[in-house]
């Protein structure tokens, strides 16, 4: 009929059906084809923030925050439902409540106020609950709120990031919208989930407290309303409103072929239809050429490779890893299907008759130590079972293998050069873009490599792609750190098996497994050690987490069967200490996700670099002290050893380096709860740590993020020791009470979670229900690991069948309390620096 048509959205409804598809006839699946086909006749999508897979439209405009406005002040708002000024708020607008649901009193902290969204009119509240009107203007109650608690939607995660108001979230069944909204909130430090059981039993006092200690941080516009009305009205004059930034590469980006693969049952392939494909071939992510023979007989096996350097060592992960090699490769020549773009695009990535190098990084569990390395402490770290696999090649710029769309970019920028080809495997699992590709010169400034923070710049542009910066940053970090020129293009394939999220170092074993295969493919000898700290320096400068160094050293010098003992002083390795045969540690997953970027971790750190800093000007003063005055200063030895031990504090380096008895004795009372941002750097000018930023207004927990190190270290260095005493259940019991001790003083930190807390106390509950009993426990310690915050836990325990059970034991027990079921982390392999490297080649017949 000739009338234009436009869609604003978030969300599509063709994949939101998908989820109830896959078991279905040909009929309710057609119908869902039919719903994306018709998608693909719309002139425009207006896309909103925390948007999911929409490959169905042609033309894409990203538009802003489309947010309510809002009518009245905070303060009219709390004068008009009697609040006063400081108290608490808390909305809550939660749809589908139970019918008969009782709210009661005791459910919130003390001195909060709740109001109440969309309350029956026969449902009485306790009194520290508010019912609001039906026509309350929801925006003007959310600005006036210090949190809220509901579901993920659109209307929500908006208004919640326009107003900086932190939520308390409770996951939603079968909302396949809610991932991408959860993580714009997660990436603007917005929300914080709340368990289903703790929600509908009332637990909600540790989660609302919680949420106070969030710092949202969206400034991005909230002004989708007039942008899209703007652009209607030019679509109803005939204006043509093109976006020039989208093509077949952004529906690439996507989270390619939309969330039908992402909801496959397993097993069982989903075809897509004929216009899905249009993105390949706008892309060159398809197969070279139509006409090449096709060998029936051939099988997809690991065999199909001539191993030039290098040993399998027996590991099944890397045996499965060539053979899916090897498939990338046959599909090819076998296959017509439609298969996962992110193997389309891989399966064109390499020149099967060149040379193709392969390294792996084991991810680590962290048994102890945590995040004591930073401030210089032992830890013992041990490298797990899963692993990243990085293939890598280097080639001639002028016989890349390239994808169309990177061709024809470069053909705009008049000529070939080199470039960097990217492909992650299991994208569609984490709602992350699968391929990247970037051109060499974008990392250099004139004659020299951009600096790291133009390089951060440049892969948080977009938020799908920012994974690459763990990969590509690799190189970035071997320009400016070594001196390294890269004239080859570089294509990079990236299979990591090691859970994203879960405190077991996902990050370090992709940058580890990525610089190794680098420093093979370009004969670069690089010792292991030095090697964790060029990919910590990838962390910390390019992606812009502040970890420390024990991740990258465990995932590059750990050997199976063994705890890396290393002393971050900066990363020195002490010795590789052998796991007795009686004993056994495992990693839970608590299923809430970890980030060492994350708000909580950072400000940990910056609280521990506060206090070591308060340690130096104490010590300085004393020594002044003792220097004026005749008599030693805080200490019972002679005046030069005091003024000696006070100058060596002084000058202190690293935490760890005082001694729990000398804090207590010399510092410890000095030493505040918190201090403001503002009123530290009045004082102290700066932390001195280069990876964190104070922010002024932000209050900083001081005391524990100081004591924790300090204590930790000694931790440390008593469980090494006691591991080698005698196989006795007081050896089991020491190194478990140690391990306790750890994980409490994670949470003096603030850095404890609902879930790591609960797995922990079913550690206990399996220990002392034995001991009741008059038995001999089996299990006898857990601790949270990591950068903490959510993630995993360890535990230890002997070395026989009833550990095992009882540990699937806690795994029922936590999965029938929380509805998740954890990840068992159990078994070890070699670090990358054993592995070695393989180089491959095609085998011809």
């Amino acid at each position: 009929m000739g009338v234009r048509s436009v869609c604003i959205a978030n969300f599509s409804w063709d994949f939101i059906y998908a989820e109830y598809i896959m078991e279905a006839g040909y009929h309710d699946r057609s119908i869902v084809w039919q719903i994306a086909e018709d998608y693909a006749h719309c002139d425009i999508l207006l896309r909103l923030p925390g948007y999911g897979p929409m490959p169905a439209f042609r033309n894409v405009i990203d538009v802003p925050l489309v947010v309510r406005g809002l009518r009245k002040s905070r303060s009219e708002v709390r004068k008009e439902l009697g609040l006063e000024e400081n108290a608490k708020v808390l909305v809550f607008n939660f749809g589908g409540q139970p019918a008969g649901w009782k709210l009661k009193q005791e459910w919130l902290p003390d001195g909060w106020i709740c109001l109440v969204c969309g309350a029956s009119n026969s449902q009485d509240v306790p009194p520290n609950f508010i019912k609001l009107a039906k026509d309350a203007y929801t925006p003007d109650v959310l600005a006036a709120s210090d949190c809220m608690l509901g579901k993920i939607g659109y209307g929500a995660a908006s208004e919640v990031l326009a107003y900086k108001l932190p939520l308390v979230f409770v996951r939603r069944d079968y909302f396949n919208e809610e991932p991408f909204l959860r993580n714009l909130l997660e990436h603007y430090q917005n929300s914080i989930e709340m368990i289903r059981s703790d929600f509908l039993t009332g637990h909600w006092k540790p989660y609302l407290l919680r949420a106070l200690t969030l710092r949202p941080c969206y400034n991005g516009p909230i002004n989708g309303g007039e942008v899209v009305a703007q652009i209607l009205q030019d679509t109803a004059i005939g204006k043509e409103c093109i976006s020039d930034k989208f093509s077949g590469a952004r529906r690439l980006q996507d989270a390619i072929v939309s969330g039908y693969q992402r909801q496959r049952a397993p097993g069982r392939d989903v075809r897509i239809p004929d216009w899905y494909s249009l993105s390949e071939t706008e892309t060159g992510a398809g197969p070279t050429s139509k006409n090449v023979a096709i060998n029936e007989t051939a099988a997809s096996c690991f065999e199909d490779f001539e191993i030039l350097h290098g040993d399998l060592q027996g590991l099944t992960d890397t045996m499965d890893f060539l053979k899916s090699l090897s498939e990338l490769n046959r599909n090819i020549l076998e296959s017509s299907e439609k298969q996962y773009q992110e193997r389309t695009a891989a399966s064109v990535l390499f020149d099967w008759e060149k040379e193709i190098y392969i390294a792996r990084a084991p991810g680590r569990l962290d048994v102890m130590g945590g995040i004591a390395d930073y401030s210089g402490s032992l830890v013992l770290q041990m490298p797990l079972r899963e692993a990243c696999h990085v293939a890598l090649q280097r080639n001639h710029p002028t016989k890349q293998n390239l994808w169309k769309h990177t061709r024809a970019r470069q053909l705009e920028n008049a000529g070939l050069a080199p470039v960097i080809q990217i492909v992650s495997f299991g994208s569609e699992l984490s709602n992350r873009a699968p391929t990247f590709d970037m051109g060499l010169s974008d990392f250099m400034d004139g004659e020299k490599p951009i600096s790291y923070e133009k390089a951060r710049e440049f892969f948080c542009q977009n938020p799908s792609q920012k994974w690459a910066a763990y990969v590509a940053g690799t190189i970035l970090v071997l320009m400016t750190e070594l001196g390294v020129q890269f004239t080859d293009s570089i294509s990079i394939l990236v299979s990591s098996a090691v859970p994203e999220g879960k405190g077991v170092s996902s990050s370090a074993s992709v940058e580890v497994a990525t610089m190794s295969a680098i420093a093979s493919a370009y004969g670069l000898n690089i010792n292991p050690r030095d090697l964790a700290l060029l990919c910590q320096k990838v962390e910390n400068h390019v992606v812009g987490a502040p970890c420390g160094v024990m991740d990258q050293m465990a995932s590059a010098c750990g050997e199976a069967n063994k705890l890396l003992a290393m002393v971050c002083q900066p990363a020195e390795v002490k010795e590789l200490v052998s796991i007795p045969t009686h004993m056994r540690f495992w990693g839970l997953d608590s299923g809430i996700r970890h980030s060492v970027g994350g708000g909580d971790y950072g400000s940990v750190r910056v609280g521990t670099y506060m206090g070591r800093k308060m340690i130096k000007c104490a010590a300085s003063d004393l020594v002044s002290e003792s220097l004026a005055s005749e008599a030693p200063v805080e200490s019972g030895c002679h005046k030069e050893n005091a003024t000696g031990l006070l100058k060596s504090e002084a000058a202190l380096e690293y935490l760890c380096n005082i001694p729990p008895h000398r804090y207590e004795a010399a510092y410890a009372k000095d030493i505040p709860e918190a201090i403001s941002g503002d009123a530290f750097l009045e004082k102290y000018g700066d932390h001195n740590d280069t990876v964190t930023v104070i922010d002024p207004k932000r209050s900083y927990s001081v005391k524990a993020p100081t004591r924790h190190p300090i204590y930790e270290n000694f931790r440390v260095e008593t469980f090494k020791t006691l591991l080698a005493a005698g196989s006795t259940d007081e050896q089991l019991s020491a190194l478990g009470e140690l391990m306790y001790q750890c994980h409490n003083s994670y949470s003096a930190c603030g850095l404890g979670s609902d879930g790591t807390d609960r797995l922990v106390n079913l550690v206990q509950e399996m220990q002392h229900r034995t001991i009741s009993k008059g038995g001999s426990p089996s299990l006898f310690g857990a601790k949270i690991t990591g950068g903490g915050s959510g993630g995993t836990i360890c535990v230890i325990g002997k070395n026989c069948s009833r550990s095992s059970e009882e540990i699937v034991e806690i795994q029922q027990r936590y999965k029938a309390a929380t509805g998740y079921l954890p990840i068992l982390f159990d078994g070890l392999s070699p670090g990358a620096a054993k592995f070695g490297y393989l180089k491959i080649r095609w085998r011809h017949s």
